[in-house]
C-alpha cells in the first residue's frame, strides 16, 4: 500500500503541511509506505495544452510528455493506492502551484470523446482533499467555497474520491502586530490553534488511517 500526499502550500511546517503529515502519519500505523511532495520545490508550469496525451494510438496516450520536474512526480502518483492533496484557499481558490498540478494531473487522463470516461488505469483507489483557510466555517457556503470544493470532488470522481477535510480560521503568523492584519484577533486565532487545529489534525489522521485500509 502507497499513500501519496501532495503539498500545495508554500509554507513548510505551517497548518497544510501539519495536516498532510498527519494524514501520513495514520497511513504509516497501518503499514502504508507514504510518500509528501512539496509543490513548491518543484520547477513546472501548468498544462500547455498540447494535446499529445489525446492523439490517436499515440505513445503518450494518457499521459503528460511535458518534461520538467513535475512529469517523475505524476509518474508516481499513478502508481500509488491513495492520493491526498492539500492546498491552502488564496484568493478563493486553491494555490498556483496546486492549480497546475491539478491541470496536468488530470488533463491527461481525460477523454474528450465521452466525459464520463478516462484514460487512467492506475492503482489509485480512494482519493481526498485538505484545505486550509482564514474565513470562518459559517461563511464557507455563502463566498462559494462549497460549491468550489464539490468542483475538485467532482474532478476526482475516477480517483475514488473519499473525504474532504476543511480546517477553517488557521494561524496565519506567530505575530499579527508585525501586519497589517487588524481585522483578526490574535489571541483567538491562537485559542483556536490550541483547542480546535488539534481536532483537524486528528481528522487527517483517521483520514490517512482509513485510507490504508483500502
Amino acid at each position: 500500500m502507497k499513500i501519496i500526499a501532495v503539498n500545495g502550500s508554500p509554507r513548510k511546517n505551517w497548518n497544510t503541511h501539519i495536516l498532510l503529515n498527519k494524514a501520513l502519519e495514520g497511513a504509516q500505523s497501518e503499514g502504508a509506505q507514504t510518500e509528501l511532495v512539496n509543490l513548491y520545490d518543484l520547477a513546472y508550469k501548468g498544462c500547455i495544452s498540447c494535446m499529445a496525451c489525446k492523439v490517436k494510438n499515440g505513445k503518450s496516450l494518457g499521459h503528460c510528455t511535458v518534461n520538467d520536474e513535475l512529469k517523475p512526480v505524476l509518474e508516481t502518483i499513478e502508481k500509488c493506492d491513495g492520493l491526498i492533496i492539500g492546498s491552502p484557499i488564496y484568493y478563493s481558490d486553491v494555490t498556483a502551484m496546486t492549480k497546475g498540478f491539478l491541470e496536468r494531473f488530470l488533463f491527461q487522463y481525460l477523454s474528450y470523446d465521452d466525459y464520463s470516461q478516462t484514460f487512467y488505469d492506475g492503482n489509485i483507489k480512494k482519493s481526498a482533499f485538505i484545505y486550509t483557510m482564514n474565513v470562518p466555517e459559517s461563511m464557507t457556503d455563502q463566498i462559494g467555497y462549497n460549491a468550489l470544493f464539490e468542483k475538485y470532488k467532482m474532478m476526482f470522481r475516477h480517483f475514488g474520491y473519499d473525504q474532504t477535510i476543511v480546517s477553517t480560521e488557521t494561524l496565519q503568523v506567530n505575530d499579527y502586530s508585525k501586519y497589517h492584519m487588524a481585522s483578526f484577533n490574535e489571541a483567538e486565532r491562537k485559542e483556536r490553534r490550541e483547542k480546535v487545529f488539534p481536532a483537524d489534525c486528528q481528522k487527517a489522521y483517521d483520514l490517512g488511517k482509513s485510507m490504508a485500509k483500502v
